[in-house]
């Protein structure tokens, strides 16, 4: 990753117009005031923040990113089936659980998603990733074999996100 200049007067243009613009419709107005002001803020805001950002790793595969969101999107409707019978049927039959998920993905944007992902998906729910970033720490409603179920986080998830991601 290339390093980031310390000062640029625009260091992130496309959130500078978003502020500029969300200003506007929260004030419900174009006024030449309103219009200074918000360009004011929209400038000043992102100067003040850029060096609070760390750099995070780039889609390298587009493609398999949408893929994924698609995949997923299936994982959630079916999640929810299975979870409403779960639900509905006989309580004593429930075996909650955590689980370790040893993770090999490093950077802080992918391990995110992959925590987004198994909380999205009905019936698990990601509780902490270790200081280490080496395990996910996932709760889940209805445990039957633990194994089974990390190959699937890793396989599943975590795989396609090292080939997004390329790391």
């Amino acid at each position: 990753m290339n390093p980031q200049p310390r000062f640029r007067f625009l260091p992130m243009p496309f959130h500078s117009v978003l502020l500029l613009i969300v200003w506007l419709l929260l004030n419900n107005t174009v006024s030449f005031g309103h219009i200074v002001l918000g360009s004011f803020l929209a400038l000043t805001i992102p100067m003040l923040t850029a060096g609070m950002q760390n750099p995070q790793p780039r889609f390298h595969r587009p493609l398999i990113m949408i893929r994924y969101a698609i995949m997923v999107l299936g994982d959630i409707i079916v999640a929810n089936f299975e979870v409403a019978l779960l639900v509905l049927g006989p309580s004593k039959k429930l075996q909650p659980a955590f689980i370790a998920v040893p993770i090999d993905i490093v950077n802080e944007l992918p391990i995110t998603i992959l925590a987004s992902t198994v909380s999205l998906t009905p019936g698990t729910v990601s509780a902490e990733v270790s200081e280490d970033k080496n395990w996910l720490y996932v709760h889940v409603l209805h445990m039957t074999d633990k194994d089974e179920l990390i190959a699937t986080i890793k396989q599943r998830y975590e795989q396609p996100l090292t080939e997004i991601f390329a790391c």
